[in-house]
Formats: C-alpha cells, structure tokens, sequence
C-alpha cells in the first residue's frame, strides 16, 4: 500500500506539473533574435544571437523553439541545434526559473537578397513529454546581403581601364573655384592660375592648386536581361548566377568609383524590393552614399521591369555624365537608345562575354 500511495503521489505531482506547464509555462517565456550586424557581404559569415528567458518561478524541463529559415542563410552545426534541410531549424533548452540562456549561431550568407528569421513557434512540455502547449511568437529580424564585390581578376581588362581612365579624367578636369593650396609655377601651368599676391610675397611665379570637379558623374547602366526578346519569363538557375554575376560587376565598379571620389550611381531594369518601377539612383557622394547603393544593389530583384532599351530611353534627358553601360547582348533597340545619351554624355557600351560570371 505504501508503494501504491507513493506511486499515486507522485503521479498526481506529475499531472499537476503537466497542467501548470501547459497553462502557464508559456506565458513567461520570451525569446529575442538579433543579428550580430545589420548587413553583410555576400559570402561571409556572421553571428545570429538567439536570447531565450524564462520569467516566471517554474522550472521548463524543455523548450523546442523552431523556425524557417532562407537556404541562403547557413547554420552552423552545434550542440542542440538541428537543421533540416538548410531550410529548418529547431534548438532546444531547459530552463530554470527567471533563468535566461543566450546562444550565438554562425551563420554563412550564400547569396545577395533580402532576409527576414521571422516568426518561432515556442513548445514547451513537462519531463515525460506527455503533456506540452505550444504558441507563434511574432518578430522581425531583418538582416541585407550586399552582393559579393569581386576580385580584379573577375574584372574585365576593359573594364578596369574604363575606370582607370575615368577616375584620371577626374584627376586632370579641376574646379576653378575649389583652391586647396599654392606651388611654385611649373611649365605648362595656365598663366590664369598664377597667385599674383603669393608670387611678390615670395619672389617667384606661384600658382594655385585646385581640387578635382565634382562635375564628372559616374552613372552604371546594367541590363537585367539574360538574352533578346527575354519577357518575364523565369530563368534557369545558371542564367540567374550569371545575372547575379552582373549585379556584383556593377556594385564593384560603383563602390571603386565612390572610393576614388566620384559621385556614383545606377539604374536596372529591375525591380527594386516590392517596388514595380525599375531602380534609378541618380550620382550622388558623402558618407552614407556606400551603404545607400549596396542597400539597393542587395534588394534587387531577379524581375525584369522594362526591356533595356525602353529603360534607356528613359534616362535620355541626363545630361554630363560618365556612363558605363552593361550587358549581355546588344540589339538595333539598345544602339537607337544610346544615340541621344551619347549626344549628352560620355557613354561607353560594354558587352559581356558568354563566359562572364559563368
């Protein structure tokens, strides 16, 4: 009778644990996301911290927190943790009163885009596993993934002399009006920039140095377009590396322009995030300028807005600027589309080979 009774006590302490997990379990538990940075390149890695926090006087023998997570997001294997399928994943804790347990995930960013965790759907259960509740927890925990910047040996010979040679014109076309010092006169020095004060203060012709024009403005065109006549059709996944190859062509060009000076900006057919129209950054510099093109370069999407041609007949009211147009092809379309910007601008048309970003 003893055993019995004891057997009976502690069956009845078990179902009332059960039931004061199912019925109040839940409502203390929390759990926070965070990415160790907002945004990465491209094939790094980063740390996903994961905070989980009991606030009520009750032990949680264990919690199943699981949620979707992109394949182009990677997981590290650890203790605890289970991935499905790249796709998936499920961590598991036990939890002491007003105890909280922080975990830090790797995490690999395959692929440029956009990425939200979302939302987790927490279980918990008593130590038998025979009674559990379970309940969603909303959150958003955005993270971008700029476009991979490629190496020089990615890059096109041709196209780095563009660049060179776009980033020397800015070099030699200076502002009359930003002076930054004075030097003695050298041959060949335009008798206009000849300090004349300077020059009786020291006893020699001294002439003023000017900083470069902030007029050259650099403009990357690049067709979203995989081949002629392409209409919104979906393309094969090679197709779409090699379209994406494109996007880090451009993001490279542009960010070496920005770090050499220049005001830099660019324009696809492509949708840009949940945006319809295609993405158009006009020139632009300063301090947040890196971030503001590679946040768009990461949110663009693999959505063909206008055919390229239409696309370039829509800048055609620009007017000095250093453009660098890519694709993939070219076509009577795009050369009639060019005609006018070449009549305004400094174009140059680029055609990639077949082999590029392949």
């Amino acid at each position: 009778m003893n055993a019995l009774a004891v057997l009976a006590v502690v069956g009845a302490l078990a179902v009332a644990f059960g039931l004061a997990i199912k019925s109040f379990a839940l409502r203390g538990l929390t759990c926070t996301r965070a990415f160790s940075r907002p945004a990465f390149f491209a094939g790094e890695e980063g740390e996903m911290i994961e905070v989980v926090r009991n606030d009520r006087p009750m032990l949680v023998p264990w919690l199943r927190v699981e949620s979707r997570i992109s394949p182009h997001l990677r997981l590290g294997r650890q203790e605890n943790l289970d991935v499905s399928g790249d796709r998936y994943y499920c961590s598991l804790f036990t939890l002491m009163p007003y105890q909280q347990v922080r975990r830090r995930h790797r995490v690999g960013f395959l692929h440029r885009g956009e990425f939200d965790l979302g939302n987790v759907a927490l279980t918990a259960g008593d130590i038998l596993g025979v009674v559990q509740a379970s309940r969603e927890q909303q959150m958003k925990v955005p993270v971008l993934v700029y476009p991979r910047l490629l190496d020089e040996a990615e890059i096109p010979a041709p196209l780095t002399r563009m660049m060179e040679e776009t980033v020397r014109r800015r070099l030699l076309l200076t502002d009359p009006f930003l002076v930054r010092g004075i030097r003695p006169y050298q041959p060949g020095d335009p008798v206009r920039d000849i300090h004349w004060p300077a020059t009786a203060r020291m006893g020699e012709a001294m002439v003023r140095l000017h900083d470069p024009t902030g007029q050259l403005r650099l403009m990357v065109l690049f067709n979203g377009e995989y081949r002629a006549g392409q209409w919104s059709e979906r393309l094969s996944e090679p197709e779409e590396e090699a379209v994406e190859w494109v996007i880090s062509l451009a993001a490279t060009l542009c960010i070496r322009g920005l770090r050499a000076g220049l005001p830099v900006g660019f324009a696809a057919n492509m949708a840009l995030g949940e945006k319809k129209e295609s993405a158009v950054l006009l020139p632009d510099t300063g301090p947040a300028r890196e971030e503001e093109l590679l946040s768009a370069l990461a949110r663009l999407r693999l959505l063909r807005t206008l055919s390229f041609s239409t696309l370039l007949e829509t800048l055609s009211g620009l007017q000095d600027f250093d453009m660098l147009v890519l694709s993939r092809f070219d076509s009577d379309a795009i050369e009639a589309a060019l005609a006018p910007l070449r009549q305004r601008n400094r174009v140059r048309l680029f055609i990639l080979d077949e082999e590029a970003g392949a």
